[in-house]
């Protein structure tokens, strides 16, 4: 009953830590971690043990990984890429199919470029395409919001996603192809949500003409710094595959080395500086774009590792062995990690957070809930994305970027973001419980 308690009431000095006394959620989870441990009467020794290793393994594994993520991101953003991958999907789609066009953009940007900076980036254009195609501009910031949470949760290389699959041990390339089948197949129920219902919401649009002087470079080099690293992730993947025996393949030692997510990161970083008109102080210096990407990814960082740290006191504490027990009979499986992320996301706000946190919580638990398996791994990772989308209210950042931009209050934020995101959240765990019953 003691590991209980000590979890009860870490989770809670979590929630109340960052919610009420707005504490950095990397000292929260790091002091939570450290209180537990003794809660649980465990030894100074193991104690500190589980802070170091706890720290160091999940930074080795994807501290990386998360800051050349982020970098990539940044470059495409601040040097136009992102706008000009975004404008030739709604010119390709067609303004007649402004909602789809919207959703799918935002789909794709997210990938990439974390969803706030997406919608900042996107507003202007969905806001002008509304007035001009003379359909809800409720509607189609709905449709653009909800394609951005789509891939923000669920499709490496986005920090979330990435930091649940490295904690969780879950393959990359995997997490990748079914996380872009799985939110792709959610997002149905979210386009009639915001083509039937949020555009019934009356939201007058306000356009200012604005001055882009961005530089625009070629759509197929902004392109490549998303696609050529999925690419070679998946690739690797897919040689990885006993059931294929490829490995005896003479690509296979070139494959396996630049499909590693590091290396195929790395080399979408490359590809990314052929994007700005001029490689200068301005994108490589500490003060510069990249200096910018250290900024953005170090709290990232800093938090799964603190959340690897928790996960560590857990392990190590025993409570695996108790929940074993408390399991073994119980049928829960995907639903326990969906409901534990959708209650710190209701609660704290940040679906980055959650998905860290409920993945640290979970790892020692997989045996228990029937989980350990490869391809469990993967569908834990994604139904843990799934439970950190419910639900987007005023806790949460992004609800107060969508508001202020679009000129919402707080009541149509509610309809269009927070009863959106709650759909999508219970439209993708439900796909994935049924991936699970026929492929599992």
């Amino acid at each position: 009953m003691i590991y209980v308690i000590a979890l009860v009431l870490a989770l809670a000095f979590i929630i109340v830590g960052i919610v009420k006394w707005k504490i950095h959620p990397f000292f929260v989870l790091l002091l939570a971690a450290i209180a537990y441990g003794f809660i649980t009467g465990m030894e100074v020794n193991q104690i500190i043990a589980s802070v170091n290793d706890g720290f160091g393994s999940i930074m080795g594994k994807i501290g990386l990984i998360i800051f050349f993520g982020v970098a990539i991101g940044t470059v495409l953003e601040k040097s136009g890429g992102a706008m000009v991958i975004a404008t030739r999907m709604l010119q390709l789609i067609g303004e007649k199919s402004i909602h789809l066009a919207m959703m799918l953009t935002g789909y794709l940007l997210s990938i990439p470029v974390f969803a706030d900076s997406a919608f900042i980036i996107m507003n202007s254009l969905n806001k002008a395409l509304s007035q001009k195609a003379k359909v809800s501009y409720a509607g189609t910031t709905a449709a653009l919001a909800l394609g951005l949470t789509a891939t923000h949760v669920m499709v490496p290389p986005t920090p979330g996603p990435i930091a649940a699959a490295g904690i969780l041990g879950a393959e990359l390339g995997s997490v990748i192809m079914w996380g872009l089948i799985v939110s792709i197949l959610s997002l149905v129920t979210c386009y009639f949500f915001a083509t039937k219902i949020a555009a019934r919401i009356d939201l007058p649009i306000h356009l200012e003409v604005e001055r882009n002087e961005l530089h625009k470079p070629k759509l197929w080099l902004s392109l490549l710094a998303i696609v050529v690293p999925i690419i070679l992730i998946v690739t690797k993947s897919i040689f990885d595959y006993p059931e294929l025996n490829m490995q005896s393949s003479a690509l296979y030692p070139v494959i396996s080395f630049f499909g590693t997510p590091v290396i195929a990161l790395l080399v979408g970083i490359a590809l990314s500086l052929l994007l700005p008109k001029k490689l200068d102080e301005k994108v490589y210096s500490a003060t510069g774009w990249l200096g910018d990407s250290v900024r953005i990814a170090a709290p990232i960082i800093l938090i799964t590792g603190a959340g690897g740290i928790f996960g560590a006191m857990l392990q190590n504490s025993g409570i695996a062995d108790l929940i074993t027990a408390s399991f073994s009979e119980m049928s829960i499986g995907l639903f326990f990690p969906f409901l534990l992320a959708a209650c710190l996301k209701t609660t704290q706000g940040s679906s980055t957070v959650a998905l860290i946190t409920t993945a640290s919580i979970v790892a020692p638990m997989m045996p228990a809930l029937g989980l350990d398996a490869d391809f469990s791994k993967t569908l834990t990772v994604l139904a843990i994305g799934a439970g950190s989308t419910v639900v987007s209210h005023a806790n949460d950042s992004f609800f107060w970027v969508l508001t202020q931009l679009t000129g919402m209050d707080v009541k149509q934020g509610n309809q269009v973001q927070t009863v959106g995101t709650l759909i999508f959240g219970v439209t993708a765990i439900t796909v994935i419980f049924c991936i699970s019953q026929i492929l599992g």
